[in-house]
């Protein structure tokens, strides 16, 4: 047998060919006179001569690997592999992931092959395999050995079996091989090998250890051990697992563990307290439609997300979940909170905006144009519904926000498309693509990529000049626009209304204060530090900000 250079080609996920990478591939055709050491050996040379990465290379020779097994190994396919194990340790850093490549290619190989003779001889060899890597006369990865026992089905019978050949003791009883394993898995656990540990107790079905188990592998942060060990175990041990979860805050995999084993009536606080948590997540990413979503119905849920809704200073959320679930005595509350939230965020009056103008007919269109291209700066921003639904495409840009130094138009894209789009594309266009206007937005990349995929067929989507991405000026702002706000203006920006339905018609007096407030906080940031770039130099350090180099002249 040689060795010969072959090409192989990858492909990416639309099945073109990516790039051709060569290895080494041996062509096992006929393994009737080949050793275990000489298969190995020719496995370590493909690999060494390859020049993929290890992952292809890993992939690739799995399925040469796969194949060879097909071609008359001795004694058989399942023997071959066992033996191979065996030798594996001679090879060093190459023992643990050939040992990873050749288990995975036999599974595969058994999964579609009959239990056969050959099957039965490789478990009792296998089974006196495990016997010399507990005793350390064979070194295997404690991961090698759960899949060595997992893929030829070592039971307690058959380590029992392989103990009474060996000829140990002549008195043994027939526990000894449960004894052997307890004492090894306890090794593991001293070693804080909890995961090999669990995965042998569950293998062996022993039930030895208690709630102290749990605990300690709680206490050294091996959740997911920990969750492998008490679904063995049994319900018992999954509610000893929640409490644990409950107790150290871990309210996500807490509700994972409830749901997943049905044990909402065994903690129906712990449970509530879970599904709130997750509503608070999601309310503070303005996800409000999704978040009343997974209340299911539920009142005490439902009112719970009315306080979130409440605290953020969403008032017609607030009415909409009351009317619509019927919930009654937060009038009160409601407005004790909102006199509150009146200081917290910042308001369209304290940026002297004195008009919020709605566009949707022409002759607003062509009077908002006007307005517009007699000023120099404009800050830019737009609005679409989100959609929930995974894989979906997102839905049409709804409104485009143009804000001057007093004034914030916001027009109704959907309508002025339907109704005028040629009118709307020219217009749209004088300022988009105009020189002399500077264009302000924030993270403007995603709002671009929306607006040409919702209007492909305008010209006006296509192409900007003389645009400013406030974003790239201060990188290192956090919080988005409303902590840049926050950090330059002394005030952020209550954001729990950018994920409303923007295509609702007529929008809320809220959701039109919110859609103007983004584009006409842009206008006051950049002559907020225009103004002081130019003068006596900028707070916090940023003096004289070079913002002309980050406008974008086309694009």
């Amino acid at each position: 047998m040689g060795i010969e250079e072959g090409v192989v080609e990858l492909h990416d996920d639309k099945g073109k060919i990516d790039k051709k990478l060569t290895i080494s591939v041996h062509t096992f055709s006929d393994l009737t006179y080949t050793s275990p050491v000489v298969f190995l050996y020719l496995l370590k040379e493909c690999y060494a001569h390859g020049t993929c990465k290890a992952t292809n290379k890993f992939r690739i020779l799995q399925q040469k690997v796969y194949h060879a097994l097909e071609n008359s190994p001795q004694p058989g396919p399942a023997t071959f592999v066992v033996w191979c194990l065996y030798v594996l340790p001679i090879f060093g850093l190459h023992c643990e992931g050939f040992s990873h490549l050749i288990i995975s290619a036999l599974r595969r190989f058994l999964n579609l092959a009959p239990i056969s003779e050959d099957t039965s001889k490789a478990k009792v060899i296998a089974a006196r395999l495990f016997l010399d890597i507990v005793g350390g006369l064979v070194d295997h990865d404690e991961r090698i050995v759960v899949k060595i026992l997992e893929v030829f089905d070592v039971k307690l019978a058959d380590v029992d079996e392989a103990l009474c050949q060996l000829n140990v003791q002549d008195d043994y009883k027939p526990d000894t091989a449960k004894t052997l394993v307890e004492d090894y898995i306890f090794k593991l656990i001293d070693s804080q090998s909890y995961m090999t540990a669990a995965s042998l107790l569950e293998h062996f079905s022993i039930r030895h250890s208690g709630q102290s188990f749990l605990v300690k592998m709680m206490q050294n942060k091996q959740s997911r051990a920990a969750e492998k060990w008490a679904t063995f175990m049994g319900k018992s041990m999954l509610c000893a697992l929640v409490q644990e979860y409950a107790d150290q805050n871990m309210l996500k995999q807490a509700y994972e563990t409830i749901k997943k084993n049905d044990l909402k009536q065994e903690f129906p606080d712990v449970y509530h307290k879970c599904k709130e948590s997750s509503l608070k997540k999601l309310a503070e990413k303005a996800l409000w439609d999704l978040a009343e979503a997974k209340t299911h119905g539920d009142k005490q849920l439902l009112e719970y997300l009315v306080y979130l809704a409440m605290e953020a200073g969403y008032s017609e959320k607030v009415d909409e979940l009351c009317e619509r679930y019927s919930l009654e005595g937060f009038l009160n509350v409601k407005e004790s909170e909102g006199s509150v939230l009146q200081s917290k965020y910042l308001h369209l009056d304290e940026l002297a905006v004195e008009n919020i103008i709605w566009v949707d007919e022409v002759d607003g269109l062509c009077a908002a144009i006007s307005h517009i291209e007699g000023c120099k700066v404009v800050g830019l921003d737009c609005e679409w519904k989100p959609n929930y639904v995974k894989g979906s495409k997102p839905n049409k840009v709804s409104i485009m926000q143009i804000a001057s130094d007093k004034t914030v138009f916001i027009f109704d894209l959907i309508k002025l498309f339907e109704d005028i789009p040629d009118i709307l594309d020219n217009c749209l266009s004088r300022i988009l693509q105009s020189p002399r206007i500077l264009k302000l937005g924030y993270n403007f990349q995603c709002d671009i990529k929306q607006l040409a995929h919702s209007y492909g067929e305008l010209r006006c989507f296509n192409n900007y000049e003389k645009l400013l991405d406030i974003q790239n000026v201060f990188k290192d702002a956090r919080g988005g626009l409303s902590g840049l706000a926050e950090k330059i203006l002394g005030t952020g920006l209550n954001k729990t209304r950018r994920n409303s339905n923007w295509e609702l018609r007529p929008l809320g007096h809220n959701q039109l204060e919110y859609a103007a407030l983004d584009a006409a906080v842009l206008v006051h940031i950049f002559h907020h530090f225009h103004n002081h770039s130019q003068s006596a130099g900028f707070p916090d350090g940023h003096d004289k900000i070079e913002w002309k180099s980050h406008i974008v002249r086309k694009l």
